[in-house]
């Protein structure tokens, strides 16, 4: 069995949402990609970005800085 650990979930209202950070990420080469939306929590799209707990700092920058937007951030074991 896979030994769960800490990840940053980040969450979107909508799939458009969702499929921006993607392109954005893959493009900006950030560590990460889709997934499930865990149901340990809700979301408005059935999408999130899960990547490192290290990078959630840097990330609510990026995002910003870039016009992205999501619902939540969670620190999650998955």
């Amino acid at each position: 069995m896979r030994e769960k650990r800490q990840q940053l979930v980040i969450t979107f209202a909508t799939t458009t949402g969702a499929m921006a950070m993607e392109k954005f990420c893959m493009e900006q080469k950030i560590a990460g990609r889709l997934i499930p939306v865990p149901r340990e929590i809700r979301a408005g799209c059935g999408l999130a970005w899960k990547t490192e707990p290290k990078l959630r700092e840097s990330m609510v920058e990026t995002l910003r800085d870039h016009g992205l937007t999501w619902e939540e951030m969670y620190v999650l074991e998955l």
